[in-house]
């Protein structure tokens, strides 16, 4: 593909074709007797290179489509989809879907989401910016990530440097008359290397991710970031068990909050599998503590008008005072429970942890004497339970200061315990996804080594 293809911004066309598109189907549905039908499109295309050892390992050209429609006979659904958008498939996928509609039983709490809730306020967001990158010029940023990182001494080898570039055209549309249409870009570097040799080998890597090019960190800057971190891991121990503070970095601290995301969900609370059943109303972190999603936030990740089900989005506080103020919930799930959406259909929308005063150096020292996780391994969350037991590692630090490098251990808790028990979050805020915190500095877990 050619810089000048990849160049050329098609893209309010390509969405005018698929807004068009989603309209007819949802006319040719109503026409074939459903009482209300939704489409979701979407075409993604982007650029993927890895370069290993300044050798080119793969070049990825992707375009791809999707097409999704629902419909519904009254209470009834069915739904059904195809990647080609030609007019013979099209016509299958609706018949698809209006026959598995008619076979369905129905469901009380199946539908379009209320018309009334449709967004109809469409700001500029700042998400689209394409990256004019062609292979040759994504191989050469390859190499000179990899080759800023394996300069520094100490490092051995290199499980290779990615470059990707991507855009997202999406529609979604329904039968209350809504279209909704999107485009996104979102960009991304990152290296991975490899320090010491035999038992002492270590690895670890560094990533950025922007909506724009132009906010990228410098190759150099990334490769230093990703040969020190690996460097640092050079003679790691285990720890005897023991209880102590935790201190989740940024880039693990928005796992614990997509654990909170994920039990105040509502498919898990209408299945009554949440540790957070019916605790809406009620604090479940400290006072001090406050969480909310912000939608609209230029550049960000998670930015957007409206959610999966054209509702329209808003700011709104999911942690206020320590208290959870709300579900996370799309339509269905707010029948099953009950309760009106929240814009939360098909997920958050930047949500923000309200960042303290400290720098990272002052959560160590405020912490003193304890554990700084770097990196978790396995699934051991259990939503129902809270009951949180991860491998992890990172670095044992003393007197406020990293005494050095921990591996092969286990930290547990139960995220009732944890959320409660947080002392402070940190100003070193990472913004390269959804969930946007610094790091959280946890009063107490048990970590499990030898």
């Amino acid at each position: 593909m050619s810089a000048a293809v990849l160049s050329a911004d098609t893209s309010h066309q390509e969405l005018d074709r698929l807004a068009e598109l989603a309209e007819d189907v949802i006319r040719r549905a109503r026409a074939a007797g459903a009482s209300a039908a939704e489409v979701a499109a979407s075409l993604d295309s982007g650029l993927n290179v890895n370069v290993r050892l300044g050798e080119v390992e793969t070049v990825e050209h992707t375009r791809d489509r999707g097409f999704g429609l629902t419909v519904y006979f009254g209470q009834r659904k069915g739904t059904a989809s195809t990647a080609d958008l030609d007019p013979a498939s099209v016509q299958a996928t609706i018949e698809q879907a209006c026959a598995i509609a008619r076979y369905t039983e129905p469901d009380p709490a199946a539908g379009l989401a209320d018309p009334s809730r449709m967004a109809t306020q469409f700001p500029d967001l700042d998400l689209w910016h394409p990256w004019d990158i062609d292979t040759a010029e994504a191989i050469e940023l390859g190499r000179r990530m990899e080759d800023a990182g394996r300069a520094h001494a100490g490092i051995t080898n290199s499980d290779g440097a990615a470059v990707q570039a991507g855009r997202t055209l999406s529609v979604y549309a329904n039968s209350h008359g809504f279209v909704g249409r999107e485009r996104n870009t979102r960009h991304a570097l990152s290296l991975s290397l490899i320090a010491g040799e035999g038992d002492g080998m270590q690895r670890d890597y560094w990533y950025d991710s922007v909506r724009a090019p132009g906010d990228f960190m410098s190759p150099q800057a990334l490769g230093d970031k990703a040969a020190e971190r690996t460097l640092a891991r050079l003679g790691s121990r285990s720890l005897s068990t023991r209880q102590c503070p935790v201190l989740f970095v940024p880039e693990l601290a928005r796992g614990l909050i997509g654990h909170l995301v994920s039990a105040a969900s509502g498919g898990a609370l209408y299945r009554r599998a949440s540790f957070l059943v019916d605790h809406a109303g009620k604090r479940v972190m400290p006072e001090w503590m406050n969480i909310v999603e912000r939608p609209f936030l230029r550049r960000g990740m998670g930015s957007g008008a409206f959610d999966a089900e054209g509702v329209a989005t808003a700011d709104s506080a999911l942690i206020e005072h320590g208290v959870l103020a709300r579900y996370i919930l799309g339509s269905y799930s707010a029948r099953k429970l009950g309760l009106e959406s929240t814009g939360n259909a098909g997920g958050i929308h930047n949500l923000v942890v309200e960042p303290g005063s400290d720098d990272f150096a002052a959560l160590l020292r405020r912490m003193d004497t304890g554990l700084v996780v770097t990196e978790v391994m396995g699934q051991g969350v259990n939503t129902l339970t809270g009951d949180y037991s991860r491998g992890a590692a990172g670095f044992w630090v003393e007197h406020g200061r990293i005494a050095y490098p921990v591996e092969e251990i286990t930290i547990a808790a139960n995220l009732r315990e944890m959320y409660a028990g947080i002392v402070a979050v940190g100003n070193d805020v990472d913004r390269r996804a959804q969930i946007i915190t610094g790091s959280i500095l946890i009063e107490r877990m048990t970590v499990a080594g030898q």
